[in-house]
């Protein structure tokens, strides 16, 4: 067995190195999301293997008894002439050795180097090797930017009496509203109460604590859970749980009559209409069970009965057999109290994920194509300058004068004040189609009426994004010309094929009336 002090000291020493690379990691720097997020899961590493160490500490030195027998062995006197110890000790270090002959010598060091220099020979490396984050994150969720909210929004819409199916725009507002409010305080109460409301919960749950577990490494969701828990069983215990309880109960009368019809303790039997229990009275087989249940020492309860019916027993002692009505979605309260606060913590995610949404509803099939093309593309590693040089662009950037804010160029620097004046740039020009976004110039401005922002505030107008269009910022100036050129009877800006234009061999562009007038005439 190796010595406890030695086995101690090793320990207290892997600890210190851990702690320098937690710092190390910590301290570079993150230009971008993937670069943080990378070094964030490495620090979560670190910290795991930090607090495994530490336990282990913590049970060597809770073992006294082989603490002192060990300190007596070192401690006790002996013979200068023996070496039995020593040569115990010496044989197990051999035996080791031969064991693992490829042992390197400081290897915890040399692993953790290792772990902290895995960028630099990644970009070092002519093939491309699969980042391990990266694959903890599906395509929709961005590498950990948006929530990918599809299958649960699904099976939102597929409960069972729920009042109203939502688009996914419309169902991330709902999850938003949590901020304010329980989450789902919109569905009605039959809905919560149902079992598949519960299992939507449940779900809902384990993917929000699994997207903050990947997401955000470094933040202790067991700890914040167990609060929120601690908070819902205080809640729970309050009584005020109206809302998941259920409020309907059978009405019972004497005779075991029901809303749902008779009840025969004899037979074990629900009749559903006083003719057809009456007509049974009569019959052997009533008659019968009649007897053995009066032999009996109680009757049988009606399984359909009020709750206390069924609860009860003859000698007075209650059944736990079955949950009471307000214990019975005790699961589904508690789901969606986590939930809520889990919703509450992600709430720069869920925005993001709703502009994301909107921004890709307004791009085209070939613009979403070549943004995942970028996307899948790796950005090329920064050039590594000297320190001096470093030093003096940092030097050259403080002394940049710009006291007329003048926009800056490809360099970096302020362009010249006349190309300023030239381009207009000092005029705005609000487009309140655009949620009153201010384009600088003229050339911005005319720019953007073929750009995503202002088709997508035409389509949210129901107008298309035709040149009839073209310099109209105003919304009433965009309906009022709408309704004119119906009047007009100019609904072929409506349609596709009459916008179709044609190109010739030469580069001649006409529309398709007049381009096969020319080729009948033979002029093309």
């Amino acid at each position: 067995m190796d010595s406890v002090i030695e086995v101690q000291r090793q320990t207290h020493e892997e600890v210190e190195h851990l702690e320098k690379a937690l710092y190390t990691i910590l301290a570079k720097p993150q230009p971008t999301h993937e670069t943080r997020l990378q070094n964030e899961h490495k620090a979560s590493q670190l910290l795991d293997r930090i607090h495994s160490r530490v336990v282990t500490l913590n049970n060597l030195y809770e073992d006294q008894d082989t603490r002192k027998a060990e300190i007596d062995a070192i401690s006790a006197p002996g013979r200068q002439d023996d070496l039995t110890a020593f040569y115990e000790r010496l044989g197990k270090i051999t035996e080791h050795h031969m064991k693992y002959p490829d042992t390197v010598v400081d290897g915890f060091e040399l692993e953790l180097a290792a772990f902290l220099d895995d960028d630099q020979e990644m970009e070092d490396e002519e093939f491309e090797q699969d980042d391990p984050v990266a694959l903890l994150f599906s395509g929709e969720e961005g590498y950990g930017k948006y929530l990918d909210l599809y299958a649960n929004h699904t099976t939102y819409n597929n409960l069972k009496h729920i009042s109203k199916r939502l688009a996914y725009l419309q169902y991330l507002d709902v999850l938003l509203a949590a901020q304010s409010q329980p989450v789902h305080s919109e569905l009605p109460k039959e809905c919560r109460l149902h079992r598949d409301y519960e299992l939507y919960i449940r779900a809902l749950h384990a993917y929000l604590v699994s997207f903050m577990k990947r997401s955000q490494p470094l933040v202790d969701i067991e700890s914040q859970q167990r609060e929120t828990e601690e908070q819902f069983t205080k809640y729970w215990q309050s009584g005020e749980t109206e809302e998941w309880q259920e409020s309907r109960q059978p009405k019972t009368a004497e005779n075991g009559t029901t809303e749902a019809g008779i009840w025969c303790a004899a037979c074990q039997k629900m009749y559903s209409k006083q003719t057809v229990y009456d007509a049974h009275l009569n019959s052997k087989k009533h008659v019968k069970a009649a007897q053995k249940q009066a032999a009996a020492d109680a009757p049988p309860a009606n399984p359909n009965g009020p709750p206390d019916a069924r609860s009860s027993h003859p000698n007075g002692e209650s059944s736990h057999a079955h949950p009471s009505g307000k214990d019975k979605h005790r699961t589904a309260a508690f789901y969606t109290h986590l939930c809520t606060q889990l919703l509450r913590g992600l709430l720069p995610a869920l925005n993001d994920t709703k502009s994301n949404v909107e921004r890709r509803f307004s791009l085209t099939a070939r613009e979403r194509e070549q943004e995942l093309l970028e996307q899948s593309k790796k950005p090329p590693p920064a050039a590594k300058a000297p320190a001096n040089e470093g030093a003096e662009d940092e030097e050259e950037e403080e002394r940049i004068y710009n006291p007329l804010k003048l926009p800056l160029g490809w360099d970096g620097k302020p362009i010249p004040y006349w190309l300023y004046k030239l381009h207009g740039l000092g005029v705005e020009y609000r487009c309140e189609i655009c949620s009153d976004h201010v384009y600088m110039g003229r050339k911005n401005f005319e720019r953007h009426f073929q750009e995503s922002r202002h088709a997508f505030g035409m389509r949210a107008l129901g107008l298309p994004n035709t040149k009839h269009f073209h310099e109209i910022t105003r919304i009433e100036d965009a309906l009022a010309l709408a309704e004119k050129l119906k009047r007009e009877g100019r609904n072929e800006i409506f349609e596709q094929e009459t916008m179709e234009e044609l190109e010739d061999e030469e580069g001649n562009v006409y529309n398709r009336k007049t381009y096969e007038d020319l080729k009948k005439q033979g002029l093309i």
